[in-house]
């Protein structure tokens, strides 16, 4: 695989700027990114994942990078600052990840996706979650997810494609109201052409993608990765035959779900009907 020659911006992010050591120090050692790779038993495209920031460099191959360069504990240390994360440990690197894509692609079972969610759903989401935490942690977790939507803010990058299972639009959570709210502002995304939206109904029956929540994301100049999260728990997935076989998934589950325009209006029928029953007396 050809070596990722693309210019490094370290002032973009912490975790860029330790990629950008991590490229100098290889350069100047004379190292191809698979054999720096060999000794961690890491793949070359691995290591180059590492370099543009999308992948979050673990404790022990930071170690493993001081013994090969020399540099002391220079990766060590500034791989337990970039450990801090206001995202649980199961999604953070995933989140970072996220940040740095141009195409995601996101099937949802359950829940609203992260990045759609209103203020009032992503807090009965938490609640309902975590029904021990404190209302300074729900609110921490709440400000973290808002975040991320973030990204949304750019009027074309990335590209967001997501496939909801009916069941996002009919389970109540938060109520009739954050219901209608949610909904509302997800068809809204979708009117202003900043996120493409299908729903996969409940006649689809069975589908490749029908055992939990499945995310893709594209990068620019690195491999894809594929997502996938469970109770309290979660999976960042780089083999690339592995991600092949989850955008297969990914593409059947969208081929089995409404086109965009009849997504949209049940989208926006749903809602109507939170919103009516919001105020039935």
């Amino acid at each position: 695989m050809s070596q990722n020659t693309k210019p490094l911006d370290p002032s973009s992010s912490p975790r860029a700027m330790l990629g950008a050591e991590l490229r100098y120090h290889r350069e100047k050692k004379g190292m191809s990114q698979g054999e720096l790779g060999q000794p961690l038993f890491v793949s070359g495209a691995f290591i180059g994942m590492l370099e543009m920031g999308v992948r979050r460099m673990q404790p022990e191959f930071a170690v493993k990078f001081d013994e090969i360069f020399g540099t002391e504990e220079y990766f060590f240390r500034n791989c337990e600052v970039l450990k801090k994360s206001k995202y649980p440990d199961h999604f953070a690197e995933a989140a970072e990840a996220e940040a740095t894509a141009v195409m995601i692609k996101e099937y949802a079972p359950a829940l609203i996706p992260g990045l759609f969610q209103t203020p009032g759903y992503a807090k009965a989401v938490f609640y309902a979650g975590l029904p021990t935490a404190t209302d300074d942690t729900v609110r921490e977790r709440v400000e973290a997810r808002l975040e991320r939507s973030g990204l949304l803010q750019h009027p074309t990058k990335p590209v967001v494609w997501a496939v909801l299972d009916e069941a996002v639009l009919r389970r109540v959570v938060g109520g009739p109201s954050v219901m209608a709210e949610a909904l509302r502002h997800i068809a809204a995304l979708v009117r202003s052409r900043r996120i493409i939206v299908q729903v996969l109904p409940f006649t689809a029956g069975g589908h490749p993608a029908i055992e939990g929540a499945l995310k893709l994301m594209a990068f620019e100049d690195a491999p894809k990765l594929a997502y996938l999260q469970g109770f309290e728990s979660g999976q960042l997935v780089d083999d690339p035959a592995t991600v092949i076989r989850y955008e297969l998934a990914y593409d059947l589950v969208g081929a089995s779900a409404m086109s965009p325009e009849a997504s949209l209006a049940l989208l926006e029928s749903v809602a109507e009907d939170y919103a009516h029953e919001e105020q039935q007396p």
